[in-house]
């Protein structure tokens, strides 16, 4: 399966965000793992600062290279700006949806939902993490599933509506992606602009 399997903690220290959610060891060591970790003279090379963003993306929506590139060809085939397609295919994956509506508190947490056939999108179980949406799709959590604890624990204290593209209903454990998300509403700190630069050199 697509998915980085390594240390988190490093990778969150490296790029010094929670990429992976919330991280004690980058609150106690907001520095890069290694000797050089500490290092104030690091002066990168430009293909370093766009790799380290495209890295970024790869591990904050846990896909690996091939499965990340070939997204990257099918938003440079669209229509329209292709870094802000790249985005909008990525939010639009059924983890990081199944994230976003707040049914679990990590985008792991909601691939292993998807992988192991919690959720239904428009009535049908879907077991595929990386099934792109489409707007006015209807994310349920299935009803034999709805009595799980870890999932009533993080929806009760996820906030309702948070994000303008989605729509939550707790008391359905529904959702439904309304449209593709704009740039400017994507929380994620990725200078996407490097990726397309990386690519398409």
């Amino acid at each position: 399966m697509a998915r980085y399997t390594g240390p988190k903690q490093k990778k969150a220290r490296r790029f010094k965000e929670p990429i992976f959610g919330p991280s004690k060891a980058l609150e106690r060591k907001p520095y890069g793992p290694g000797q050089h970790g500490r290092s104030r003279f690091q002066k990168k090379s430009e293909y370093a600062v766009q790799l380290e963003q495209k890295q970024k993306a790869k591990y904050t929506y846990g896909m690996l290279e091939r499965q990340f590139r070939n997204l990257f060809k099918k938003a440079n085939a669209k229509e329209g700006v292709t870094g802000e397609n790249l985005m909008q295919y990525l939010e639009a994956r059924l983890d990081n949806t199944v994230f976003r509506l707040g049914f679990a508190r990590t985008r792991r947490q909601a691939r292993q939902l998807v992988t192991h056939k919690h959720i239904v999108v428009n009535g049908i179980v879907v077991n595929i993490p990386s099934y792109t949406l489409r707007p006015g799709d209807i994310i349920t959590v299935r009803p034999k599933s709805q009595n799980l604890t870890l999932i009533n624990d993080t929806l009760s204290t996820a906030p309702k509506n948070r994000y303008n593209w989605l729509e939550i209903d707790k008391k359905s454990m529904s959702g439904r992606l309304l449209n593709y998300p704009d740039m400017d509403d994507i929380p994620e700190n990725i200078n996407v602009q490097l990726i397309v630069e990386l690519y398409s050199k």
